[in-house]
Order: C-alpha cells, then sequence, then structure tokens
C-alpha cells in the first residue's frame, strides 16, 4: 500500500510541475494544485500508515496500550486542503480579472507596460 502511494506523489509531483511550465495561466494552476495535492499525500506517508483505534485514553490508564493512529498528519492534510481551496479560489478570482483585462491566459504574451493600470 505504502508503495503504490509512493509511486502516486512521484506521477502527481512529476505531472504538476509539467503543467506548472506550460504557457497557460490556467494550466499553471492546475499544477499547483496538483503538486499540493501530491504534497498532502506526502505527509499522509510520512505519518506512517497505521491501522488503530482513536488516540483517546480511558480515566484509568496513564499511557496507549493498543496502537493507535496519529491524528497530527491528518489534522495537518485537513488545514492544508482549507488553505489550498482558499488559494485556489483566490487564484481563479485572479486569472479571471487578468483574463478580462488582457484577453489572453498566455504568460508570454503579458506585458505590463501594455495594460491600463
Amino acid at each position: 500500500m505504502e508503495l503504490l502511494l509512493v509511486a502516486l506523489v512521484g506521477v502527481l509531483y512529476s505531472a504538476g510541475i509539467y503543467l506548472m511550465f506550460r504557457r497557460s495561466m490556467v494550466k499553471l494552476l492546475l499544477g499547483f494544485i496538483i503538486l499540493g495535492n501530491g504534497a498532502n499525500i506526502l505527509i499522509f506517508l510520512m505519518g506512517e500508515l497505521t491501522k488503530g483505534k482513536a488516540p483517546i485514553i480511558d480515566a484509568e490508564e496513564t499511557h496507549f496500550v493498543d496502537a493507535y493512529a496519529d491524528p497530527v498528519p491528518q489534522a495537518l492534510i485537513l488545514t492544508a486542503i482549507v488553505i489550498s481551496f482558499g488559494l485556489t479560489a483566490f487564484a481563479i478570482v485572479l486569472l479571471n480579472k487578468v483574463y478580462s483585462t488582457t484577453g489572453s491566459d498566455d504568460l508570454d504574451s503579458l506585458n505590463i507596460q501594455d495594460l491600463d493600470i
């Protein structure tokens, strides 16, 4: 299972970087999103995949007796998903404004001197 997820992280990273090198701003944004998803899976893998109970200790126990799932990587991934959603929404609005101003989403055709700001 872990080997499959490692291969998936590699595929997502390579696809994200490939799309980020394209000239279109939409492909740049899609590459950024894919790269972020690969990073989330990498954080999940670094937390060691274990099947176990929720990390809750009974009142009479002083330490964990059974195997438990580590909640920290899951909390980090949930936080990263929320942040990437907000960043993606902002980037979509920004790309829409650039496209309505310039009429193109080609990064090479954008020139700051041609814009009426």
